[in-house]
């Protein structure tokens, strides 16, 4: 019995990390969608730009550490938390600060999945056969395109985007490196919306949320996933004629 214990714990304490996220992201999804909404952000607008404005550094840390909380436990607001940057700093270095901390929270929630079960999981992926495996194979060998795909198209939900890689043993760099240049320009867009917010506050209006799919914003992102795309299309026909 006691050694069943001891073969448990390290599973149970691998796990912890994303048991955690996992629970925090559902309380949070029950308990803070007020609290994280545009509203919420119209009405204290005024005290966070008396903050900014009295002390732009602990202000910047101060959004970029609660952006990251916000993305790393998945919990409502993160367009909202966009939306603020933009306001707050300008579409730059607003954008620059939204891009950054989205994808520290991204990152914290790829090692709590690979920690927990990746590991194991892309292991038992490597050691079938079938489908599965060839599949795997498919990933690695067009990975960067595949993790800029997910990253650019905006129908790809992020809490997805950041465990996928994990579970089938992405590498941390190209992980870190798809996710901040994947979601620049999606970010810029919102950021820019942000950063026009002050004239929305004063008509007493909402911001467009939706321009994201607007056609002449949608269009130049797919442009963008299908460059992304390109290697692996290239690949798929030479190995045809081949």
């Amino acid at each position: 019995m006691s050694q069943i214990t001891e073969t448990e714990k390290p599973s149970l304490a691998r796990r912890l990390p994303l048991l955690v996220i996992l629970t925090v992201a559902l309380v949070g999804a029950l308990t803070l969608r007020d609290q994280l909404s545009f509203d919420a952000l119209a009405d204290h607008r005024e005290a966070l730009i008396g903050f900014r404005d009295a002390n732009y550094a602990g202000t910047v840390l101060g959004f970029v550490v609660a952006y990251v909380v916000i993305v790393a436990f998945s919990l409502p607001g993160a367009t909202i938390a966009t939306l603020a940057g933009g306001f707050l700093f300008g579409v730059f270095p607003g954008v620059l600060y939204n891009v950054t901390a989205a994808t520290i929270g991204a990152i914290l929630i790829f090692l709590a999945a690979r920690w927990g079960l990746g590991d194991r999981l892309a292991a038992r992926v490597d050691a079938s056969e079938g489908r599965v495996k060839r599949l795997r194979e498919g990933l690695r060998e067009n990975e960067l395109s595949v993790l800029f795909l997910i990253r650019l198209v905006p129908a790809v939900p992020f809490f997805v985007a950041n465990l996928l890689p994990a579970l089938v043993g992405v590498a941390l760099g190209r992980f870190a490196l798809t996710t901040f240049f994947g979601i620049m320009p999606g970010a810029l867009v919102y950021t820019w919306v942000g950063a026009g917010l002050g004239t929305v506050f004063a008509r007493g209006e909402t911001p467009d949320l939706g321009i994201i799919f607007e056609p002449h914003v949608l269009g130049p992102l797919l442009g963008l996933a299908a460059l992304a795309a390109l290697p692996m299309i290239l690949r798929i026909i030479r190995r045809r004629r081949a």
